[in-house]
């Protein structure tokens, strides 16, 4: 058992699902336990505190947090662990009855886990922090690094869409979003710390500034005259709040990158209607246009669910069709997965396990010509890539300023450095440039 008299030597061990916007909370929760005394745990070394931050955004993440929680235990037994995030927020009681967790946390008492650790080491009572997500109003600030080279800023949190499929909003509450002035004093506390690029989180971050006088753009203009930081990535936003005053801005701006990360979802009419989404194909393509027009060299990923409710042969044939026409970089397939309480299963269409894994490879196959047909072009050119510190037994690599991947032989003193990188030796199947030199 843990030596309540010794706080100053404790130890943590973390573990993240899902987004980047949860990356960007753990670091900042792990930086909150070290101004506790509670430091991440070194190589080797037994953890006393095991913090798990979850995600519940299919099944699938559900069960996979639960198979990670009960294999930390059997590794760590007398780690007290921790549990937060959506999976904690949604199924509190779940999550509290799994073997050694004594700490859970809703999705909003994410800073607040230093403070119940120093409850739980007086008395070692398992507790359970969580509120339902229509009383979450306050937006919890997040700037992190971690041992990542870029940072991740947190904007806005929550989401009033309530698509059909999405127990997000009942997981992270309604949209909330932090003030200009205090997300522009953590990006300038960002570049004092050395940081040269960070990406804008967030879970519908087009939304930001909702019920005040500000707007996302607002915040981009503000973001963009930051000294020090010499690159922003937005995250992912929403094709109906990618406005093309977002994407003049953005193609005009020497620090916002040539990047879109946009969520479609899928290509079909018909399936987006039962989905409840906020725009239809004839939108969506007009942003990907706008964006190609504006920039041809820029990188855009796009969300897609396969597989849904209501997806029949048919529709999915018109999303694949539809998918396959734009120009666009890179899927992101997910496959459909049934979540308790939405709306989605009110839909009678079913699909059939066995065709939600054909139509996903399907995507998938789609997804890898896709990104052949926008990276092959860069190939012998000459592209800025931030270098980033390498993995034991991996080579330096980084990301082209239109989010290409590159490996390459360097010194390690360019860590963090901006250098022209010749691009070559592309493999498609791990979307990476292999053979890349220092110009």
């Amino acid at each position: 058992m843990i030596d309540n008299t010794t706080f100053g030597t404790r130890t943590a061990l973390f573990h993240t699902f899902g987004c980047k916007l949860n990356f960007a909370e753990t670091s900042t929760v792990a930086t909150m336990l070290s101004e506790h005394g509670v430091r991440r745990c070194t190589a080797g070394e037994e953890p006393d505190f095991i913090v798990v931050n979850t995600c519940s955004v299919t099944e699938l993440a559900d069960k996979k947090c639960r198979q990670t929680i009960r294999s930390l235990h059997r590794r760590h037994p007398e780690a007290a662990i921790i549990v937060t995030g959506c999976y904690a927020q949604l199924k509190s009681d779940e999550v509290a009855a799994l073997p050694g967790v004594q700490i859970v946390a809703g999705i909003d008492r994410k800073l607040d886990i230093a403070g119940f650790v120093d409850t739980w080491c007086a008395d070692h009572e398992p507790r359970t922090f969580v509120r339902p997500a229509r009383d979450i109003r306050v937006f919890s600030p997040s700037c992190s690094r971690g041992d990542r080279t870029r940072y991740f800023l947190k904007v806005q949190d929550g989401c009033d869409y309530w698509c059909s499929y999405c127990t997000i909003p009942a997981a992270r509450g309604r949209s909330r979003s932090g003030s200009i002035d205090d997300i522009v004093a953590q990006a300038r506390a960002a570049a004092e710390e050395g940081g040269k690029e960070i990406v804008i989180t967030g879970v519908n971050i087009g939304d930001f500034g909702k019920g005040r006088d500000d707007c996302f753009l607002d915040l981009c203009r503000a973001l963009d005259e930051v000294d020090g930081i010499e690159r922003y990535r937005i995250s992912s936003i929403e094709p109906n709040l990618l406005t093309d005053e977002i994407i003049d801005f953005v193609a005009a701006s020497k620090r916002f990158m040539p990047h879109f990360h946009v969520p479609l979802q899928n290509g079909d009419d018909e399936v987006l209607a039962l989905m409840r989404r906020h725009y239809d194909t004839a939108l969506f393509r007009q942003k990907m246009e706008r964006i190609k027009s504006a920039m041809p060299h820029a990188f855009i990923g796009v969300d897609l669910i396969v597989g849904a409710r209501g997806e029949t042969e048919e529709r999915f044939e018109r999303s694949r069709d539809f998918v396959a026409s734009l120009p666009v970089s890179r899927l992101h397939v997910f496959t459909y997965s049934e979540r308790p309480g939405t709306r989605a299963l009110e839909i009678e269409h079913v699909v059939s396990q066995e065709d939600k894994h054909r139509r996903t490879r399907v995507m998938l196959g789609v997804s890898e010509r896709l990104y052949k047909a926008f990276a092959k072009p860069f190939e012998d050119t000459v592209r800025p890539v931030l270098m980033e510190h390498p993995r034991p037994g991996h080579r330096m690599s980084g990301f082209t300023d239109n989010y290409l991947r590159v490996e390459l032989d360097a010194p390690a003193e360019l860590d963090n450095r901006i250098v022209p990188v010749r691009l070559a030796g592309l493999s498609a199947e791990d979307e990476l440039f292999k053979h890349c030199q220092l110009v």
